[in-house]
């Protein structure tokens, strides 16, 4: 049985019964409807901004731990390069200057590296900014591992031939108890032209016959260095070097020989355009001629060195 609604009218003292219509009762629903409604998303909203549900803190978590890591990470990396750079100074300063060759170009050790934009899509939050540079970084530190790792290749392979190295490079003087320079390197007099001209050797006043010996291992070459050098020998030591003796009475070597260190190559003599018997020596590196007093380091004290130095000094007239 349907419920009768009822209300007291105070003009009569009575109750009368309430008739219900139907867009009324509508309207109750609807009204009914909507503050639940908007009760509903109030509470949702409070929800969601002021109460963190666990699947929330969870997130939250591990992104403050993803952080931590990436932060330790990028310190890492830091510390490999700083490392990295220390290993690069000394292959360029200390190993490779001991074998006498060019440092790694930089731009090879520190190319170009493009835009990384994998992380373009994500959020600008301070774990993505640390993800990128830590990303950009391990990068450029597999390039410079890699340029570095084949410079330490190419340096054992120097060190390999480090014995060969050293023996091929002029060391010794050319003749047995030498202590005076004739006429250096430079600028000298020419003993027949009689201008001042490049020297480019040193000449080194010796009787007639006295013995020459090579400087360095190495194997006679069958060029002719050019008839105003008299009867001489040319020898190719590889590694860039070379070296001359000229104006000899003799030689002892023929081309294509192989010599040693101290093997005797000829005579001193006056052959070609000389004024005198003497050795003319040269020192050539990459073909360029070079001051030869500075290969005299072996076979010589401090004190027969300065002698030398101090001869080679003087500008006067050349024998050759």
């Amino acid at each position: 049985m349907a419920k009768s609604f009822y209300h007291f009218n105070p003009k009569t003292l009575t109750y009368e019964k309430v008739k219900i219509s139907f867009k009324h009762l509508f309207k109750r629903v609807v009204w009914v409807f909507a503050s639940g409604v908007a009760f509903a998303l109030v509470f949702v909203w409070i929800g969601f901004y002021f109460v963190d549900s666990p699947k929330v803190k969870l997130l939250e978590r591990e992104n403050n731990e993803l952080k931590t890591e990436v932060e330790y990470l990028d310190g890492r990396i830091d510390l490999m390069s700083e490392v990295l750079a220390d290993i690069e100074d000394r292959d360029d300063n200390i190993y490779r200057s001991v074998f006498e060759t060019d440092p790694v170009p930089r731009e090879e050790r520190y190319p170009l590296i493009a835009e990384d934009t994998r992380f373009d899509s994500l959020s600008r939050s301070d774990a993505n900014k640390l993800l990128k540079s830590a990303n950009k970084k391990a990068d450029q530190l597999m390039v410079r591992l890699a340029a570095q790792s084949r410079s330490l290749d190419t340096l054992a392979r120097l060190a390999g031939s480090k014995a060969d190295m050293l023996a091929a490079i002029p060391a010794i003087r050319p003749l047995k108890n030498m202590y005076t320079i004739t006429s250096g390197f430079g600028k000298r007099y020419h003993p027949v032209l009689k201008t001042l001209r490049n020297h480019t050797g040193v000449d080194i006043a010796a009787p007639k016959g006295t013995p020459i010996y090579a400087t360095a291992d190495g194997i006679v070459s069958r060029e002719n260095p050019g008839s105003g050098y008299g009867t001489c020998v040319l020898i190719n030591h590889g590694y860039s070097y070379q070296t001359l003796y000229a104006h000899m009475s003799k030689a002892a070597v023929r081309p294509g020989q192989k010599v040693k260190r101290g093997q005797l190559v000829g005579y001193v003599g006056s052959t070609g355009m000389s004024s005198g018997s003497h050795l003319h020596y040269e020192v050539l590196k990459n073909g360029q001629h070079v001051n030869p007093i500075y290969y005299f380091f072996i076979d010589i004290t401090p004190e027969e060195y300065n002698s030398l130095l101090e001869s080679s000094k003087k500008i006067n007239q050349a024998l050759s």
